[in-house]
């Protein structure tokens, strides 16, 4: 369990503050834009219509649309992929369960990227890059010195 939260430390504090700037700022991009239409939060918009932790009427058939496995149980994979952006995304930002929260992105922009944007050219593949590049890269080196990770790895640590 320690490995989980044990995070890459750069030498000096203010190089990790350059680490913790996308994650932060991408993580507040996928819990209150990205995540938030599609997944009922405080904060979703009113005209979504969402109950909290609610899926969107609409996902379910577009995630059904990619075929098998998807296809086969639509409700879940679009639950899961509204669940890791907008719950996801809150994670990122204060750095908690970074590597686990990362993979669960990094499998939900793979779908994003090839299959749901894959045939609608390059510029609308790359919001979803963006997000597949920074789950690689807080996949390896976890939350950094400015996450929950790194506290409770600290305690675990005494």
């Amino acid at each position: 369990m320690k490995r989980i939260f044990k995070s890459v430390l750069i030498p000096h504090w203010a190089q990790d503050v350059f680490i913790a700037i996308p994650r932060v700022v991408y993580g507040y991009l996928l819990a209150t834009s990205f995540g938030a239409s599609k997944f009922g939060l405080p904060w979703s918009p009113e005209d979504a219509n969402l109950g909290l932790f609610e899926v969107a009427f609409w996902f379910p058939t577009d995630v059904a649309a990619f075929g098998p496995p998807f296809s086969w149980f639509p409700a879940f994979f679009a639950w899961m992929a509204a669940f890791s952006e907008a719950v996801g995304g809150i994670f990122w930002v204060i750095g908690f369960n970074t590597r686990i929260t990362s993979f669960l992105l990094f499998c939900t922009m793979l779908v994003a990227v090839f299959l749901q944007q894959g045939h609608n050219g390059m510029w609308n593949m790359l919001p979803g890059l963006g997000f597949l590049w920074l789950s690689m890269i807080y996949m390896v080196i976890g939350s950094g010195r400015f996450g929950v990770d790194h506290f409770i790895y600290n305690k675990l640590n005494k």
